[in-house]
């Protein structure tokens, strides 16, 4: 970072805090309730105050995310973060215009937030990929609640500590598959267990992501680092590299340093439905194949280092559970699609993202996110005689976490739940690294057994000064 934007980041530190003070005080004088420092301070938070949150990335999501908590009655945004000062700028004044004050307070790094925030009670994560965990683990020690964008980590080891530090520190927990409250998946569940379509043996997932660039290799070029851009902490945990405008905003998710491909993407709505459906848990293998690997010496195949594939396949198969018998789950991305199911209509097309499970005696359609769920073909929907409700419905996804927040009982995809999903989902990112091979997996304990250099995709080198 030049020497301008240094000096200019301190200056607004220093404002920040002092922005960040005082709107703490003014909104505790406007409460008339029990203090939360009274009940031992956060995650202790009384039942009528609203809480107070601190949006850390503000960017795409992040803006959609602060939207939705600025609308609430029961929410206050006190801060926002940002390393773009675009975005925070922009963040910033759409949270005074609402408030009708000058209270938020604006941050570059979310680690001087953190340290600032005395009376905050939660943060949103909305943040790339790559920095989900460090921004969330850090959280979680300063005692915060924590909301945190999908995917939830960038690694399975990633995914494995930061459930693990929920349980210790205690905190309320959601990350944003709100799909997970909807009223399809508890429907899709309830004719399923119903015997619908008997016991199911697949299910086959596509997405028409990538719609970023994938396949590529890394720029030679080094253009100038915008001047309201903080470089080194967009990169914040992942190796250096110089700037270029190829990594963000979007189009960070096809890289291996930042992102974690379609799947990790848009498999995480598909994969939370999946895994409540037919309470799996860990897969006993995955085998995964891509497009565009690089040709080396010897005709040698390799996956390109530097981008996700521009189309994947990755199937993952799963033990009997309880009563419920093996079952195989397949993805595709890049245009590729499942054979089409054989009692779909002539006349009905794939659509470019949905999913369907296979069962001994028919077929279901759910949706992407199993938010669409119907028989097929029509005429067996039509005839279907549907179950009573007896699946729990949901108060709503961001209402779940804030009842958390305030004592209740965790939310639906809290860390714990996300972490056994987001485990076996990256674990076909792994399988797509370590080449055209069949991986046999040791959930447990965090290990494939049969390819022992495998194991490395499981984890990453943190940058000094970044690690959990």
């Amino acid at each position: 970072m030049n020497n301008h934007n240094a000096t200019s980041e301190r200056n607004e530190h220093s404002l920040s805090r002092r922005a960040f003070v005082s709107g703490a005080a003014a909104t505790a004088a406007a409460i008339t309730v029990v203090p939360r420092h009274v009940l031992g301070g956060s995650p202790g938070t009384a039942p009528s105050e609203r809480i107070t949150i601190a949006a850390i990335g503000v960017g795409d999501q992040g803006k959609r995310d602060l939207s939705s908590f600025l609308a609430r009655s029961d929410t206050r945004i006190v801060a926002v973060c940002d390393v773009d000062a675009n975005n925070r700028n922009a963040a910033r004044d759409t949270v005074n215009r609402k408030y009708n004050s000058r209270d938020c307070a604006a941050y570059n790094d979310f680690r001087e937030l953190l340290a600032a925030g005395n009376d905050l009670d939660a943060v949103l994560a909305v943040v790339p990929d790559h920095s989900h965990a460090v921004v969330s683990m850090a959280a979680m020690k300063a005692g915060k609640h924590v909301y945190c964008q999908k995917p939830f980590t960038h690694t399975v080891y990633e995914a494995h500590k930061l459930a693990e530090a929920a349980r210790k520190t205690n905190v309320a927990t959601q990350i944003g598959t709100a799909n997970q409250a909807g009223e399809g998946r508890r429907l899709l569940q309830e004719w399923i267990e119903d015997g619908a379509i008997g016991n199911v043996r697949e299910v086959h997932i596509w997405s028409n992501r990538p719609l970023w660039p994938q396949g590529i290799d890394r720029p030679t070029d080094t253009p100038p680092v915008p001047r309201t851009l903080d470089w080194d902490l967009w990169l914040g945990p992942a190796p250096y590299r110089p700037y270029h405008p190829a990594y963000l905003p979007l189009v960070f998710r096809g890289w291996w340093d930042f992102g974690a491909g379609a799947l990790g993407d848009m498999g995480c709505y598909a994969f939370d439905t999946v895994f409540r459906v037919l309470k799996l848990k860990y897969p006993t293998s995955v085998e995964a194949c891509g497009s565009c690997f690089a040709r080396k010496m010897w005709d040698r195949l390799e996956m390109n280092r530097e981008t996700f594939p521009r189309a994947s396949l990755i199937r993952w198969e799963f033990p009997a559970r309880e009563d419920l018998p093996p079952v195989t789950v397949t993805w595709y991305d890049g245009g590729l699609r499942p054979p089409r199911p054989r009692d779909l209509e002539e006349a009905q097309p794939l659509g470019p993202e949905d999913m369907f499970f296979v069962g001994d005696k028919g077929t279901l359609m759910a949706g992407f996110s199993g938010n669409n769920p119907r028989l097929i073909p029509a005429a067996r929907m039509k005839a279907y005689k549907k179950p009573p409700k007896t699946l729990p419905r949901s108060i709503g996804h961001h209402s779940e976490w804030i009842r958390a927040c305030r004592g209740g009982k965790p939310a639906g995809a809290n860390f714990g739940f996300a972490s056994v999903v987001t485990k076996s989902l990256l674990l076909g990112n792994v399988a797509l690294r370590a080449g055209n091979k069949k991986l046999y997996w040791d959930g447990p304990n965090l290990k494939v057994t049969n390819v022992p250099e495998a194991n490395q995709y499981l984890r990453r080198e943190y940058r000094k000064g970044w690690e959990l």
